[in-house]
């Protein structure tokens, strides 16, 4: 155990490491391009879009760099930009279905996904998620409070004060994400060490059944709940190549954990933002439920019907 709490506290403080090298320098540049022309430009030219999913045109910028780079990057946009709780949850909503494009679309296609099922799927419901809750959700009108950082009274004057302004939010949201991240990490150490995550896949063996999967998908999901995309990738494509997975039950898996992997980290990392994070759980297994249900059911339909053609033209 006592080796567990050493590796786990080493990947941890690396991993805080690894983060706060994308966090800290995109909070400061993201403060200091308030003060310039070019981001009420960017604002000024997706505000329309931004409209119509309930946001406001800063909230392009936290969608963007959570798509193309990683929600700790979102985040540490997110801190520097004052919005409102809706916006806020909004914008985590679209995120926890759609970041980090690049690189978990990367491990969809090791596995033999179709590129545009990924886009599709973790686009769509982003979109879809973002209507939806703007229509339905008439409050949330307040001002987040980020954690630590407090509401911003007035703005910054000259460029000593702005730059004093934005080291500042860099490194207490690094802090507040460390405390989340190391613990985080200690723990998935431990998880690996006494092999729960083969446990925990035997657990869910009727759930991935229930879903429309074979039973040797469950390591395959496990990683992907645990650990998510990303860092799971390497304990998923294993599995998959080693339990024998088909390509369509890697595929229902994936259009799954797409919707709702790495459920702890996730979602512990928007505990800072100052959000229901417990609706935001069950917003993104809801979603992942109900979607896996349907793409196997009339998948398993189809098959069906193709197996009952070939027969009846013998």
């Amino acid at each position: 155990m006592v080796s567990s709490l050493k590796k786990g506290l080493m990947v941890g403080l690396k991993t805080t490491w690894t983060l706060g090298k994308i966090i800290f320098p995109v909070t400061l540049l993201v403060s200091i391009l308030q003060h310039t022309p070019v981001l009420p430009w960017i604002i000024r030219a997706v505000e329309p879009l931004m409209g119509m999913l309930g946001l406001s045109g800063d909230a392009a910028i936290p969608l963007v760099l959570g798509n193309f780079l990683n929600l700790y990057a979102a985040i540490g946009a997110i801190l520097t930009l004052d919005l409102t709780v809706k916006e806020v949850f909004i914008i985590a909503v679209m995120l926890s279905f759609s970041h980090n494009l690049l690189i978990e679309t990367g491990v969809a296609l090791k596995v033999g996904v179709k590129l545009w099922i990924v886009l599709v799927v973790r686009l769509g419901l982003a979109l879809v998620s973002a209507v939806v809750i703007n229509f339905l959700w008439q409050g949330g009108s307040e001002i987040a409070k980020y954690g630590l950082i407090p509401a911003k009274e007035e703005m910054a004057q000259g460029w000593g004060s702005i730059l004093l302004t934005g080291l500042e939010k860099a490194g207490i949201g690094i802090f507040q994400l460390a405390v989340i991240v190391i613990p985080l990490m200690v723990g998935i150490q431990i998880l690996k060490d006494l092999k729960w995550l083969d446990v925990f896949s035997r657990w869910i063996s009727p759930a991935t059944k229930a879903l429309g999967m074979e039973a040797n998908a469950s390591t395959t999901m496990a990683a992907g709940l645990l650990f998510g995309l990303a860092m799971g990738a390497g304990v998923m494509i294993q599995a998959v190549r080693e339990d024998g997975v088909s390509k369509k039950d890697a595929t229902i898996a994936f259009i799954f954990l797409v919707a709702c992997h790495a459920v702890v980290e996730d979602t512990l990392i928007f505990v800072p933002l100052g959000i229901p994070v417990i609706p935001l759980l069950l917003i993104r297994l809801g979603v992942a439920i109900l979607l896996t249900v349907a793409v196997a059911f009339f998948w398993n339909r189809a098959e069906v019907a193709k197996r009952k053609e070939a027969f009846y033209e013998q």
